[in-house]
């Protein structure tokens, strides 16, 4: 796997980004309990419990039984405004991320067709699988197609968002992680599904327990 070093973010902007995840999850309307959000967004049960207890605090979701003696998270109205707030936060914080990942994209693609990659796979869809288009047509490598459970069925450009169980059916040389926000979620689902370390690339860190996971996972 390529990786480019990237600025570490600091525990206080990890800690504002889960909870932004989280909310962001708990938005989308769907009842979901901590065990259900642990697997969306591969947070350690324990992690998702601890910041479940201090949204709830701070007013920004609501807990409702549901049947089972489980429990469903909803987003308040103050809640919807943190979220919003978050949002922007770390926009801004990843400016410079996003700025220097046409950069970045140019160089790798660079990089894989001098060393043969001639078809690509995208993983992730969000504002940097856009970025990683426009670099991509400047070097003679095709898309063959982009995956993300969350978007299945979306257009992207000349695609159809796949499920990533759906990589199986694509040809291509290498797969790249075109998603910041949750690229750690992403690399770990090509890994579930197959994928080869190898051909996995990426401009970001992914985070440490992941690589970890892969090691496990090849002995």
């Amino acid at each position: 796997m390529n990786v480019h070093n990237m600025n570490n973010e600091k525990p206080e902007n990890q800690d504002s980004y889960k909870s932004l995840l989280l909310l962001d999850e708990i938005s989308k309307g769907e009842p979901l309990s901590q065990r259900d959000l642990s697997k969306k967004l591969n947070i350690a049960l324990g992690l998702v419990n601890s910041y479940i207890k201090n949204l709830v605090s701070r007013g920004y979701i609501t807990i409702k039984a549901i049947p089972s003696k489980r429990y469903a998270y909803y987003l308040t109205p103050k809640g919807f405004t943190e979220k919003t707030r978050l949002t922007y936060h770390h926009l801004q914080n990843y400016t410079n991320l996003y700025m220097n990942a046409r950069r970045d994209f140019h160089k790798l693609f660079n990089e894989l067709y001098i060393h043969g990659v001639r078809k690509v796979v995208f993983a992730g869809f969000d504002e940097v699988a856009e970025i990683a288009y426009l670099s991509l047509q400047e070097v003679d490598i095709e898309l063959k197609g982009i995956v993300d459970d969350d978007r299945e069925g979306k257009k992207f450009f000349k695609s159809v968002v796949l499920p990533f169980n759906e990589i199986k059916r694509l040809e291509y040389n290498t797969v790249i992680i075109t998603t910041f926000f949750k690229k750690d979620l992403v690399y770990q689902k090509l890994l579930g599904n197959m994928v080869p370390g190898e051909k996995i690339h990426t401009i970001y860190n992914v985070d440490i327990d992941v690589q970890k996971a892969e090691q496990k996972r090849s002995i």
